[in-house]
């Protein structure tokens, strides 16, 4: 079997699953952000009066924080409410940052684990070896209710990523290249395996900026074998065993994608698709307003330490706005502690909060009518992150930086 086979043989009981079979699974954990207020809405309509299972829920709340309206103030003091009601030993209210990071710097994902949330880009947690997906509010009140959940087995998709990492091309250019060659629907209820000795070389954090990106290929997860290096990440983490699960060497993968990155070149996703990807060389020199560096696809340290040493000692065009958000309170003290804030800060940018804002566009970061963005997060649909008539560029922390800095968009290794 695959690494999704087996996990979701074990957490539905049985020796062998395939392809396509429909299976009722135990959820291991069960994540919820600030949508919880629905999720609370459909659950007491349940009329049930106690949860599953009051330490496997996690409810971060972490999209728009601080509260920017009185409706959001009331649906976090709702979610506040019910977490004290039902005792949730894993309620994190606003301080921590993005939820996806936040449970893996709690050590709340294991290798093996089933992982769900009320949010599209939970196959994140497959960075770490888990099966992490997404689903709606009523589909996660019954979790909360029974701890199950029905799923159809994906078929396997093994993408091996080989080569050398030319100069200034990232995790983030290899996932938005891969999305370019497959489109959005290119691995659509798939689980993807991703193998070679570039994922090898990955640190967690890039790891986990391709499995965040699997979503936007339409896979229900994407997954890399645990390894020594998700072991040494999470062993200060947990009490808990850590128990790689891996695909056997007969496994049947529905297909096998091979990348060669050795001469790939710094991309850029533009204008109103995820998979609307292009070189860089096709794009430069196209005017940008804002500039966004951030998001649970790339707001981690090494995502900023990469933007600071751009833009060390020079500044920010006087036409962008650059706007950095560490992806985590943890992050933002490492940043700090390193001096990566007072580079940024002294280029021009501007330090937010972490949290979820700019990339949702709903409240900070918001752009006007026929405005231009450069983001390092994960979509650029039309009205993403405010206007409808605004347009949003999507690359790496390093194409944002350099741009940010020329105005305009910019190739990194030419800076």
């Amino acid at each position: 079997m695959t690494i999704s086979e087996k996990i979701l043989a074990r957490t539905c009981g049985k020796e062998h699953v395939v392809p396509n079979e429909i299976v009722i699974c135990k959820v291991d954990k069960a994540m919820s952000h600030d949508n919880s207020a629905l999720v609370i809405k459909y659950f007491n309509e349940l009329g049930i009066n106690s949860v599953w299972n009051s330490e496997k829920i996690i409810i971060p709340i972490d999209h728009r924080i601080p509260a920017n309206t009185i409706e959001v103030a009331e649906a976090h003091q709702t979610i506040r409410k019910f977490a004290s009601n039902h005792d949730l030993d894993n309620f994190l209210d606003i301080r921590l940052g993005l939820c996806h990071q936040v449970l893996t710097e709690l050590g709340h994902i294991l290798p093996g684990d089933l992982i769900i949330g009320t949010d599209s880009h939970s196959t994140i947690y497959g960075a770490l070896g888990a099966f992490g997906t997404g689903v709606g509010a009523s589909e996660m009140a019954g979790i909360w209710a029974t701890g199950e959940l029905w799923l159809k087995v994906p078929q396997t998709i093994k993408v091996t990523i080989k080569g050398s990492l030319p100069n200034q091309v990232y995790a983030k250019d290899i996932i938005l290249k891969i999305l370019g060659e497959l489109s959005v629907s290119g691995a659509t209820y798939q689980a993807l395996e991703f193998y070679g000795n570039i994922i090898d070389q990955f640190s967690i954090s890039e790891r986990m900026t391709i499995c965040n990106m699997a979503i936007e290929l339409g896979a229900k997860a994407g997954i890399v074998s645990a390894d020594e290096k998700t072991i040494e990440y999470l062993k200060p983490r947990t009490q808990e065993s850590i128990e790689p699960v891996h695909s056997d060497k007969n496994a049947q993968f529905y297909q096998e994608l091979m990348f060669d990155v050795t001469d790939l070149v710094p991309q850029v996703a533009c204008p109103h698709a995820v998979d609307n990807v292009k070189d860089i060389s096709d794009v430069v020199g196209v005017a940008i307003d804002q500039a966004f560096i951030g998001s649970c696809t790339n707001g981690r340290l090494d995502d900023l330490r990469v933007a600071a040493d751009i833009l060390d000692g020079k500044t920010v065009h006087h036409n962008v706005r650059l706007l950095v958000c560490p992806i985590s309170q943890n992050v933002y003290l490492e940043a700090l502690q390193e001096g990566i804030l007072e580079r940024l800060v002294r280029a021009g940018a501007l330090i937010l909060n972490p949290g979820c804002g700019p990339c949702l566009g709903a409240h900070q970061g918001v752009l006007g009518s026929g405005e231009v963005a450069l983001s390092s997060s994960n979509r650029n649909f039309r009205g993403r992150m405010g206007s409808t008539s605004a347009e949003i560029y999507l690359a790496s922390p390093a194409t944002v930086a350099v741009s940010a800095l020329k105005g305009e968009l910019a190739d990194p290794r030419v800076c």
